[in-house]
């Protein structure tokens, strides 16, 4: 385990061992098993229609693997990645597994405000960009990084590196396999505060969950599983997503966005049976499917998760899309929860699904802190961190002394087992499965010359769950909010975490201990 990083405790890791749990085994087997098994199915379909073959991914991820450590990458080494959906994120993955190098993964959406504190936080001494995506170009936002941070060496480019270097390619050399009880990955944690949590997952636990998770969803050597969400996701990359149809065998197609007339047609063409999405967009397929004259008859099976899905649309998904619902309610730190294939029906509409494993121990705890049926979802098992990266104050308040993830998710449990998400203990916005750290964005505002005080809160949304008003005190004049949102967007703060709405008070209502009540700020919404 590299330092700053959380082991499980010796007996629970050799209980996971001992009973299968954990296979002893390095995340890069997926694609080597592969390769070795069916070297001439597909494993991936690129979104410009490349298609490579188990043999060709696999060589290409060793022939990467060289080229890094020709570039000085040594094992250990963090490595921010920071890619769309293409291929050379997949080689990349696999090919710092192989060198040892723990790839820090971060979305295409990230901006400054995100990358920076990563580097920072992580000590990486490389980072991985695609030259562009639609109208954005990593490679300024690169400049931007490497000069905040002195400590990162390297920025390799997928395209047109400019003056920086293009992904290595070297001819395969003996690697040492990694300890399957190391780092393999970092996930960034969808966190209340503004300072960036790093997840550590181990090559045990991160394979545990990606096979089990294959096998609860059903894949087999015949899946063929769209990645419409961010490649870069834990519920696309391993929640089963790619590493999950690897496991089963299955064919990866790459969607460069998730838009309908994309996916739709890449369903069509592909004879795609599996994909996952975010309520917003189950909402957006649902409706354009009405309309739409591609044949989306091979979709057996559509995940939704990042936010709770409410019952009503749950229940039109058969109707519309002519598929199976899968509820999914997970986090990158571990615990997964996903409705079963063969659950009845009223539990796959009206619940976010129970435990994965066997293993999970799930306790939910009322503000007393006393076991409930209802109230704060813990947790602690086999692919469930035991802490968070280089964090050690934080982790004191985020999990208990036996080692139980405070998850700060208010749920209800049915005697089945399923949960239904009732909320959330976290000051956080689920804006359309993305997750805002409401401090995060008040500490940006806070910024703005005209803002004297900012509240962040989430407002109800029938589409995307929750949108973002900004509640400011200002110093005389009232900024517009566009005004707001391109100062933002000017200190490098991602898209998706731009307020909404904002809305100007002369103070804010105060809790009995002096502090902000964002909960009248809520009912000030309501009684809008």
């Amino acid at each position: 385990m590299l330092d700053g990083c959380t082991p499980w405790p010796p007996e629970l890791a050799g209980k996971y061992r001992a009973e299968g749990y954990w296979a002893g085994q390095p995340l890069d087997v997926l694609l080597r098993d592969g390769a070795r098994n069916h070297p001439a199915k597909t494993a991936l379909v690129g979104p410009t229609g490349t298609r490579w073959t188990y043999a060709e991914l696999d060589a290409r991820a060793d022939r990467a693997a060289a080229g890094f450590l020709a570039a000085g990458i040594a094992r250990g080494d963090r490595v921010v990645v920071q890619m769309p959906n293409i291929d050379d994120f997949v080689v990349t993955i696999f090919a710092l597994l192989r060198v040892g190098a723990p790839p820090v993964l971060a979305l295409p959406a990230h901006r400054e405000s995100e990358i920076v504190p990563l580097c920072e936080l992580s000590e990486a001494t490389a980072y991985v960009i695609a030259d562009s995506d639609d109208t954005f170009d990593y490679r300024t936002l690169a400049r931007t990084v490497t000069k905040a941070v002195p400590g990162l060496r390297h920025v390799f480019v997928s395209g047109d590196p400019a003056e920086f270097t293009a992904l290595p390619d070297a001819a395969p050399v003996p690697l040492d396999a990694p300890d399957p009880g190391e780092v393999a990955l970092f996930l960034l944690s969808g966190g209340t505060t503004g300072t960036p949590k790093l997840i550590p997952r181990t090559h045990d636990d991160y394979l545990y969950n990606a096979r089990a998770s294959a096998e609860v969803c059903g894949l087999t050597a015949e899946t063929v599983y769209l990645v419409a969400l961010p490649a870069a996701h834990n519920f696309a990359f391993a929640c089963p997503g790619i590493l999950g149809t690897f496991a089963a065998g299955g064919t990866v197609v790459l969607a460069p966005n998730p838009s309908p007339d994309v996916v739709f047609e890449l369903i069509e063409t592909e004879r795609v049976t599996v994909t996952a999405v975010v309520p917003p967009l189950a909402l957006l397929w649902m409706e354009n499917a009405e309309w739409s004259d591609n044949d989306l008859s091979s979709l057996e099976l559509l995940q939704v998760g990042g936010a709770k899905f409410s019952a009503e649309p749950a229940g039109r998904v058969r109707e519309t899309l002519g598929c199976q619902l899968q509820q999914v309610f997970g986090m990158a730190e571990g615990l997964l929860n996903y409705t079963r294939l063969d659950d009845p029906e009223e539990l796959i509409v009206t619940t976010q699904g129970k435990p994965l494993s066997p293993a999970d121990e799930v306790r939910v705890l009322d503000a007393d802190g006393n076991d409930a049926t209802e109230g704060e979802l813990l947790t602690r098992g086999p692919y469930t961190l035991r802490g968070y990266y280089r964090a050690d104050e934080h982790n004191k308040r985020a999990f208990t002394e036996d080692g139980f993830y405070r998850s700060g998710d208010l749920v209800r449990v049915l005697p089945t087992g399923h949960l239904v998400v009732e909320g959330r203990v976290k000051d956080q916005i689920n804006r359309g499965g993305e997750k805002i750290p409401a401090e995060e964005l008040e500490n940006h505002l806070l910024a703005h010359p005209l803002v004297h005080d900012a509240a962040v809160v989430g407002m109800a949304d029938e589409v995307m769950g929750e949108r973002i008003c900004a509640f400011l005190v200002v110093k005389g004049e009232t900024p517009a909010l566009r005004d707001v949102t391109t100062f933002l967007r000017a200190r490098g703060v991602a898209a998706y975490k731009l307020p909404d709405r904002v809305e100007v008070l002369e103070e804010f209502p105060l809790t009995t201990v002096g502090k902000v009540s964002k909960k009248a700020l809520g009912k000030l919404l309501e009684e809008d």
